[in-house]
């Protein structure tokens, strides 16, 4: 049976016991990925979102991929997860085979499926909850904020074979996520209003407790008080419910990038999985040679997270790494890291995939597509017919 990285999967037997949390960091080999998208179930006329998660669970029942695939909060919500991968080449393999699928069976129940950060006009007033105790609990708890949440992400897993090790990968990522998060936007619509944002998503789910940027723990026993306190307090079930932008993963021995957008082109989730793991190994080794980890006041960090939420690939961000602390593109910043990642590509032999980034560059990321088809017509159905393309065509092998 295939293992998976899923982002339901619940801490149970992982308990935290003092400063102690069970963990299995280090019991699989490091740098393995995993890939998890949250796509829309789509009306193929209207392009509005549509709440047949049932039926499309229904339709998948049996076969040897229903286990990669479950329902979300919202009923016009399906996650696809991929099994643990060893490259980035292996990550594009089993997205493929997953979009290829979904799109087939969304197809037979008429229906059609898209990846993007938000959907461009469907209201979150008109959206179903799914029937499951989980989610129910979440709205019974969070009321509004929950119901409003109608957003999707894509979340990426990397292997890390030590906890301690985890916890400075973590701490030295977080400089990193403005990049990713402008790499990724793909939500410059939200209840069909063009917002002037990049990632509309960021900002909604912002109102989410324990979300945005996690805070810099000293060592794994500082992280684990954390989550054992809000344990037993009653706070949260399990680890699972804190949902920051990047966090250690015990039970799957993983860090978990989760700041990205869903994107609709699956060469784009490739790229940004292998540019996730890269870094990752970056700052593994980093932390083997016992150099320092950088950190940085955490307004300067979230300071850049906004700007990139704000203007994608056009975002001015603070350089933080020179003494200057310039304003300077983001693009330029994603160029001068992809110099220092290459060498590790080359070593996980990811180079080809990670070469996407600059694609991404060059070319655009989802907010710039969608925006651009918006202009030609002020037609949001158009947008969103474009990204349900974009996605069901990543369904054809490369």
């Amino acid at each position: 049976m295939k293992q998976i990285y899923p982002s339901s999967i619940t801490a149970g037997g992982f308990a935290a016991g003092g400063s102690v949390l069970d963990h299995e960091f280090g019991k699989t080999k490091p740098y393995t990925l995993g890939v998890e998208e949250e796509h829309m179930l789509l009306d193929p006329e209207s392009f509005d979102l549509v709440q047949h998660i049932d039926t499309f669970l229904a339709a998948v029942a049996g076969h040897e991929l229903e286990a990669q695939m479950k329902a979300e909060l919202m009923q016009s919500v399906l996650e696809i997860a991929t099994p643990v991968c060893d490259t980035p080449a292996d990550v594009d393999r089993e997205l493929r085979k997953l979009r290829e699928y979904v799109t087939s069976v969304a197809a037979q129940k008429s229906l059609r499926v898209g990846s993007a950060g938000t959907h461009p006009f469907s209201l979150f007033e008109t959206q179903r909850i799914t029937a499951r105790d989980r989610y129910r609990a979440l709205v019974d708890q969070m009321q509004y904020v929950a119901r409003r949440e109608l957003i999707f992400g894509l979340h990426i897993h990397v292997a890390v074979d030590d906890a301690e090790k985890a916890i400075q990968v973590v701490n030295g990522l977080l400089v990193e996520l403005p990049l990713l998060l402008a790499l990724s936007a793909s939500s410059p619509f939200w209840r069909g209003e063009a917002t002037g944002l990049a990632s509309t998503r960021q900002l909604v789910f912002a109102a989410f407790p324990r979300s945005g940027p996690p805070p810099r723990f000293r060592n794994y026993a500082d992280y684990a008080e954390v989550v054992g306190q809000l344990e037993k307090t009653g706070c949260i079930a399990d680890y699972t419910h804190i949902w920051w932008d990047i966090r250690p993963h015990p039970r799957l021995g993983t860090v978990e990038v989760r700041i990205c957008d869903s994107v609709s082109r699956v060469e784009h989730a490739v790229a940004l999985a292998a540019y996730c793991q890269a870094l990752v190994k970056m700052y593994c080794e980093r932390f083997d040679r016992a150099e320092e980890i950088r950190s940085y006041h955490r307004i300067l960090t979230s300071e850049n997270k906004w700007l990139a939420a704000r203007y994608g690939l056009e975002a001015p961000l603070m350089d933080l790494a020179t003494e200057a602390r310039n304003r300077i593109p983001v693009a330029q910043l994603v160029r001068r890291r992809l110099k220092e990642l290459r060498p590790h590509a080359k070593e996980l032999g990811s180079e080809d995939a990670l070469e996407g980034i600059g694609e991404i560059l060059s070319g655009g990321n989802g907010a710039d597509r969608q925006l651009r088809v918006f202009n030609a017509n002020r037609d949001l159905a158009e947008v969103v017919r474009e990204i349900a393309d974009a996605t069901e065509a990543a369904a054809v092998p490369a």
